[in-house]
């Protein structure tokens, strides 16, 4: 995979000082955008200061990275390394204030991307943002550390308030202030005409992100990508320096079919996961965090994905072929691309209810106990979004029990319950082709 890449930074209408940086280093894949802040030049210093420390580090780790490369170390390997980076960065920023008054406080944004191979690593710090356009669909991969999206998340304020607010400069987070500071990490795949903006506040602050924004980055031309992008912030106000590094993948001459069939993976895995119930409320980073946590399960037809009476631990998203259900031998329900099935295998260790077999050849997302445990505690709200829909779905089920056991059997629950019979979402027309086995 080859990455293009062009890149432009300007002062804007209304500073007289420039305190962005941008870095570009294809040698390393690295690629960062920094929006310094302190009075004295002292923001110049911070960002300039930042990226130098970052790629400094990176470089000094080449072993590490040619070890990913050749396979030896996990992707998540070089997400420590970025990760490290910046809080480095930030201790000497900080070291530097502490020594110089006149530079005390200084801090920067951060949003820094390392390409390795097919993949993409980001550190983040701040409300410089990464964006992500496949498929002519604009994702926002980065998440802003400010006051206004703190007030968003945590309910204090509407979307409609959030933009009549004078707050939208406040920084929660930043690289320098204090030596300490976390960062935001995310390993992401690359894809063959995928393209990325690493860029300042300066710029996205003044681009509408519906069809505007990925139209624009859509050009073939990234020189003019770059340039278009500084000369729309400066018509619209430019009233903050701007900066932005526009990368693009390709593949390496012709499109190989290893390419091809890799894209059509990381797409039929988003198309999935974006579609399953479970998941339909997690934005494209928390999406990305449970499809890394997932692992691929390759099947041919009549084999065993679940069987009846085993104790299970995972979770099963069918990505193409089909699966049957049966309990006792009587089937009960066939399922097709995209469903899922096993979920309560996350929660409870009892064992399944029912068989699961292919009926095809069979491609499945697993996303196992161990690893799910791993990704709430990483991400609380990431966790609160699929408990509440985890919750949500037994409700449903649970209303479908009571309506099949009184309208169908003609039985009160409460006699059912006597008799020992427990809801199974496969033994009535209302399992809706997933749930617990």
């Amino acid at each position: 995979m080859q990455i293009h890449v062009a890149s432009a930074t300007d002062v804007g209408r209304e500073r007289t000082l420039n305190e962005d940086f941008g870095l570009v280093d294809p040698s390393l894949g690295l690629y960062i955008v920094c929006d310094g802040m302190g009075g004295h030049a002292a923001g110049e210093i911070a960002s300039r200061t930042a990226a130098s420390t970052v790629q400094a580090y990176v470089r000094d780790r080449m072993d590490v990275l040619r070890a990913i490369d050749r396979g030896e170390q996990p992707i998540e390997s070089a997400a420590v390394i970025m990760r490290e980076a910046v809080e480095t960065a930030s201790r000497t920023i900080y070291e530097m204030g502490k020594n110089d008054r006149g530079k005390k406080g200084m801090g920067t944004t951060c949003v820094a991307l390392l390409v390795r191979g097919g993949k993409g690593v980001m550190a983040h710090v701040g409300d410089s943002r990464l964006y992500l356009v496949r498929q002519a669909r604009l994702y926002q991969l980065s998440e802003d550390h400010t006051f206004i999206q703190e007030a968003l998340r945590c309910g204090m304020l509407t979307p409609e308030q959030a933009k009549q607010s004078e707050h939208h400069n406040i920084v929660t987070r930043a690289v320098g202030p204090l030596e300490r500071v976390i960062v935001d990490t995310l390993v992401f795949d690359l894809i063959v005409d995928d393209t990325l903006l690493l860029c300042s506040d300066g710029l996205h602050g003044y681009l509408g992100e519906g069809q505007e924004l990925p139209a624009l980055l859509s050009t073939a031309d990234l020189d003019a990508v770059s340039r278009r992008l500084i000369d729309l912030a400066n018509q619209r106000g430019g009233s903050d320096n701007i900066t932005a590094v526009v990368l693009r993948a390709s593949s390496h001459g012709a499109s190989s079919e290893a390419d091809t069939q890799r894209t059509t993976i990381v797409n039929q895995t988003f198309e999935t996961l974006q579609h399953v119930d479970l998941f339909v409320e997690l934005t494209m980073p928390e999406l990305v965090r449970v499809s890394n946590a997932c692992r691929w399960v390759e099947l041919g037809k009549g084999e065993i994905v679940i069987g009846e009476g085993e104790a299970s631990e995972t979770l099963f998203l069918l990505l193409d072929g089909a699966v049957e259900v049966v309990r006792n031998n009587v089937r009960l329900a066939e399922l097709g691309p995209g469903s899922h099935f096993g979920e309560m295998a996350l929660l409870s260790q009892r064992p399944r209810s029912a068989t699961v077999r292919t009926t095809a050849e069979t491609r499945l997302l697993a996303l196992d106990r161990h690893q799910f445990y791993g990704l709430l505690q990483q991400d609380p709200v990431l966790a609160g979004k699929f408990l509440w829909k985890l919750a949500q779905t037994l409700s449903l089920r649970l209303d479908d029990f009571y309506l099949y056991h009184e309208q169908v059997l003609g039985m009160p629950v409460k006699s059912t319950l006597r008799f020992g019979l427990y809801p199974s979402p496969f033994n009535h027309p209302a399992g809706g082709g997933s749930g617990q086995t």
